[in-house]
């Protein structure tokens, strides 16, 4: 169970947003939830009618006039990429606009067993090749080394980057880097691929007219993937970018949406995020991010089709290894179930892919609300990625475990790191010891509502004027509602069985909200319950027709005080660990009989989620500890099942008597509450 946050919207805010603009009320309200509380404000986070001049950013004319120059005297160049999307889509746009141009110019992409960025075995063999330039686009900021070699082998290095660079920069003869500290460009939130943009412009004068008719498409598609804020100027890119996007003809971008089913359809930045941008990604992770390269640079429609459908093939075999690993991280938790107590969840595999383990760990912190590592077992070493959120920062916990790391980097929502082999236990050990001395109460994982939707609020008008918000991103979510105290009709299933729509009424309000990639037999309520709903709202159109279209973020019964969830989940947890708690708290998690009886009882032998058995228990009034320790001491007992991973009891057949008296674990908590 995640826990919910819904904001109630500064009222004053809302009516200055509201009698100031042409926005919907509940528009208004959404940008007041988000601390948007004048015009002002609301005109910097939506209004952006275009791009800042390039020259702005600091080194950019500098580039442009040695790249113009370079083109001029017939210098062979490499565009030197990355091979994610960003980097793949920034390759393209320079490499693209190069040639057009006439220059001698060649792209260059790492595989990404070469790792990120420049490595001297590629800039030996550029020099090897006759190039003069290195051009870098969405990498570069940090190669100190990578650029001395590239001088010491008689070439030229131009850097543009979008990352955060070192105290040192690398020796170049431009660095285009917003976050320099002596960039003057007011706006720094760009992806590599939209710096790649801008300097197409720089190089043509300063214009963006063709720029942006030419790669506009590119550079939204690699913004959105890249989950930089969709604030000003990215605002812009993806706009207009998705406008292109609908009207494109080139060929590779053609046989990419045919292929991930959207071609025709209505694009979003969700499209980008969720149907694009993983295929080409996925090239980077299982076949070569040169495919992604050649199918954007394709002109011929039949050979556009073939690569797209190797993207395809890749997206399929990352999909694949993702449920690999995650099924044997389920194996490993039935093995131990006591490892999901940790504040902190660390799983190590036998080569696990390298290219998949930090978005397993993503899935895993979703599904368990904690933050996750991931290692994966490699012949020479150990690899890993982590994914975290809240205040518990995953750069903070490697820079503390450095000791037992070889090499590490991140941010506090993310990082990577490598190890010896030898030093995963120590290192394990070490996260844990580092959680609980710097985070005895760790984050919860926490669903934000912008507002409690009232029925009064579910109009067709109010709805669809949240579009002025579009596109949305990083910085700037789809907006989640608060739906409280409906009562559920009835539960339709949909494609087979495979999703779910919810038939309910809402005050004296007929609604119909869908639930994805959850089964009816799986929804842990039954018609007639009252229960709370987190929804996205949009207006969809049939037929001709408009209708508000609910989508079900998360739900539960109404009732559930969270509040005391979470202390009493905290407490289980500890209780899990070894940790000693209080002697009254021992005496308050200890089950009578009669609550034993009770929880058995509402057991079935088809299975139950653990979390919705704990609604059923309020009746008697039971914490979610004491029913956590009471379905252990059935366990130990061997009256039921418990699926860790999917946070499931089932009730077991039994044969003959069984004494609750028996359990050892029940008796050891009594002895320690006793009086």
């Amino acid at each position: 169970m995640n826990k919910w946050q819904i904001i109630e919207p500064d009222q004053n805010a809302v009516q200055a947003l509201y009698a100031g603009s042409n926005i919907s009320k509940l528009c208004a309200e959404v940008l007041a939830a988000r601390n948007i509380r004048s015009i002002e404000d609301a005109a910097k986070l939506l209004n952006c009618g275009g791009l800042s001049d390039p020259f702005i950013i600091r080194d950019m004319q500098l580039a442009a006039d040695i790249i113009n120059e370079a083109i001029d005297s017939g210098k062979p160049m490499c565009v030197y990429g990355d091979y994610d999307c960003d980097g793949v889509m920034a390759t393209v746009i320079l490499y693209s606009y190069l040639s057009e141009l006439g220059a001698d110019v060649i792209f260059y992409i790492p595989e990404r067993e070469e790792g990120y960025g420049m490595n001297e075995s590629a800039v030996r063999q550029l020099a090897e090749d006759g190039i003069q330039l290195i051009i870098t686009v969405d990498n570069g900021i940090t190669a100190i080394k990578e650029a001395e070699l590239i001088y010491e082998l008689g070439m030229q290095l131009v850097i543009t980057d979008h990352h955060q660079p070192l105290e040192e920069l690398p020796r170049a003869e431009a660095i285009v880097d917003p976050h320099r500290s002596d960039c003057p460009s007011p706006y720094k939130k760009y992806c590599g691929a939209g710096l790649a943009l801008l300097l197409t412009a720089a190089l043509d004068g300063g214009d963006y007219t063709m720029t942006l008719e030419q790669f506009g498409e590119l550079a939204a598609i690699a913004t959105v993937a890249d989950v930089v804020e969709l604030s000003g100027e990215n605002r812009f890119l993806v706009s207009r970018g998705i406008q292109y996007l609908a009207n494109t003809e080139r060929a590779g971008l053609l046989a990419l949406m045919e292929k991930s089913g959207v071609l025709g359809k209505k694009l979003t930045s969700t499209t980008l995020a969720f149907s694009l941008a993983p295929r080409i990604n996925a090239a980077g992770r299982f076949g070569s991010p040169v495919q992604a390269v050649r199918l954007m640079l394709s002109e011929d429609s039949e050979e556009a089709a073939q690569l797209a459908q190797e993207l395809e093939n890749c997206n399929h075999a990352r999909k694949q290894e993702e449920e690999n690993i995650i099924l044997e991280v389920q194996k490993q938790i039935e093995s131990d179930p006591a490892m999901l107590s940790q504040r902190v969840l660390v799983f190590a595999g036998k080569e696990w892919h390298h290219g998949v383990i930090g978005i397993a760990a993503a899935r895993l912190q979703e599904r368990f609300g904690k933050p996750v590592f991931m290692i994966t077992i490699e012949e020479n070493g150990a690899r890993g990625s982590a994914r975290s959120f809240g205040e518990f920062s995953v750069f903070e916990c490697l820079d503390a475990c450095r000791g037992h790391l070889v090499k590490y980097g991140g941010h506090p929502g993310a990082g990577g790191f490598s190890l010896e082999k030898e030093s995963i236990p120590a290192f394990m050990a070490a996260v844990q010891k580092y959680a609980g001395e710097n985070h005895k109460e760790m984050p919860v994982l926490t669903s934000r509502a912008d507002k409690l939707l009232l029925p009064e609020d579910l109009t067709l008008e109010n709805i669809g004027g949240l579009s002025v918000l579009e596109p949305f991103g990083a910085g700037n979510p789809s907006p989640v509602f608060a739906l409280c105290h409906a009562v559920l009709k009835e539960l339709v299933p949909l494609s087979g069985g495979a999703h779910t729509k919810m038939r309910l009424i809402y005050g004296t309000m007929a609604i119909e909200a869908l639930l994805f990639r959850t089964a009816p037999a799986d929804v842990e309520l039954k018609p007639e319950d009252m229960c709370d709903l987190l929804v996205s709202a949009g207006v969809s159109t049939f037929n001709g027709r408009n209708s508000i279209s609910l989508i079900i973020q998360d739900y539960r019964r109404s009732g559930v005080k969270q509040a005391k969830y979470f202390a009493a989940y905290s407490a289980y947890e500890q209780f899990t660990r070894g940790e000693e708690l209080s002697k009254a708290y021992y005496a308050a998690i200890a089950p009578k009989r009669e609550e034993l009886a009770a929880v058995y009882k509402s057991i079935p032998e088809t299975g139950i989620a653990i979390d919705a058995l704990f609604i059923r228990m309020q009746h008697i009034d039971m914490n979610y500890c004491k029913l956590r320790i009471a379905l252990d001491v059935f366990r130990e007992l061997g009256l039921v099942s418990i699926d860790m991973f999917h946070s499931n009891v089932k009730r077991l057949p039994v044969n003959g008597k069984v004494n609750l008296e028996d359990s050892v674990l029940l008796s050891s908590i009594r002895q320690k509450g006793a009086v």
